[in-house]
C-alpha cells in the first residue's frame, strides 16, 4: 500500500496556489546516475487540479537524461527570499506532442510569453505527492 500523499491542508494549500502562481523561477533537483543530485534553476507551471509541475526542457539535457527510461523522483522548489514551496514526486520525461504543448500553454500563460522553441524540446511532469513550505500563512 503506498503512503498518502503529503499535501497542505487547505488553508496552506491556498497560499501555496497564490505563492505558485508568482511568476518567479525554482530549483529542480533530479538525481545522476551515481545518485548525486543535479540542481538546476527552470521555470515551470503547476497545475493543481491535476498535482502536476511541468518543466519545459531540451531531452538531450542533463536533467532530462536523468529522468529518461526509468523516471525517478525530482523536487522544484520556488523560493523567495524566506518563502518557499517545494513540489516532490515521481517525474517522467514526455516528448508526445499534446503534452508538451499544454506545457508550453501553460507557460506563456504564467510568464506572460510563450518559450523559445528549439529543436528536441520535451517536458518534464511531476506527479506532486509532496508539498512543503515555509512562511507562507
Amino acid at each position: 500500500m503506498s503512503p498518502a500523499p503529503h499535501l497542505p491542508s487547505l488553508r496552506t494549500a491556498t497560499a501555496v496556489a497564490g505563492f505558485l502562481a508568482e511568476p518567479h523561477v525554482a530549483t529542480l533537483t533530479t538525481l545522476r546516475p551515481d545518485d548525486s543530485p543535479h540542481v538546476v534553476a527552470v521555470r515551470f507551471t503547476w497545475d493543481e487540479v491535476a498535482g502536476l509541475a511541468r518543466v519545459l526542457t531540451i531531452g538531450s539535457t542533463r536533467k532530462a537524461r536523468n529522468l529518461a527510461g526509468q523516471g525517478g523522483r525530482a523536487a522544484l522548489c520556488q523560493a523567495v527570499g524566506f518563502r518557499w514551496v517545494t513540489l516532490e514526486g515521481v517525474a517522467a520525461v514526455h516528448d508526445v506532442p499534446d503534452r508538451v504543448s499544454e506545457g508550453v500553454r501553460r507557460y506563456a500563460e504564467r510568464y506572460g510569453s510563450p518559450p523559445p522553441h528549439p529543436p528536441g524540446r520535451v517536458v518534464i511532469e511531476i506527479a506532486v505527492d509532496r508539498i512543503t513550505q515555509l512562511n507562507l500563512d
